[in-house]
């Protein structure tokens, strides 16, 4: 492990890390486009929701969200291509839960991804992913690209 003032690099993936200081916290993880990175992004979803305190409810909204939003980037954007990496920053202060998912893949256009709830797509199995995100995140963004999401949890500490 190499480390350096608030960044280390561990197994080659880069993590930015200040902890819960008056209230503010931040983290980012810059992960390899491989399925194994989930579980890295789920460590850190646990550690951001046990250091806050925040609740059940909340915690599994947060790490369906960011689990898909994740998935999304490394198969979708990137097309698993290891050479391509997926950054995830979340950011907490004043009761908000911000998570950031950027891919360096060419992007989407949200609005074209079919609804899933509709009966001729029940059957299909893309579209769920960001379907799930948009229900869960109390606000739900994407950048005009199309490569990057950014969703808001709302008042998740009681």
């Amino acid at each position: 492990m190499q480390k350096n003032r608030s960044y280390f690099v561990t197994n080659g993936i880069l993590f930015s890390i200040k902890d819960c200081i008056n209230g503010y916290m931040y983290k980012k993880l810059k992960l390899e486009s491989k399925l194994g990175s989930l579980r890295i992004v789920e460590k850190a979803i646990d550690e951001v929701t046990c250091d806050l305190g925040i609740s059940q409810e909340n915690y599994g909204k947060i790490l369906v969200s960011t689990l898909e939003g994740v998935n999304n980037a490394i198969l979708h954007g990137n097309h698993s291509d290891p050479l391509k990496m997926v950054n995830v920053e979340i950011a907490f202060e004043k009761n908000r839960l911000k998570i950031k998912i950027s891919d360096e893949g060419k992007g989407f256009i949200p609005e074209n991804v079919p609804d899933p709830t509709i009966p001729e797509n029940r059957e299909e199995l893309n579209g769920r992913g960001v379907f799930l995100m948009s229900r869960l995140a109390d606000n739900i963004k994407y950048s005009k690209k199309g490569n990057t999401v950014t969703m808001i949890f709302k008042n998740i500490v009681s």
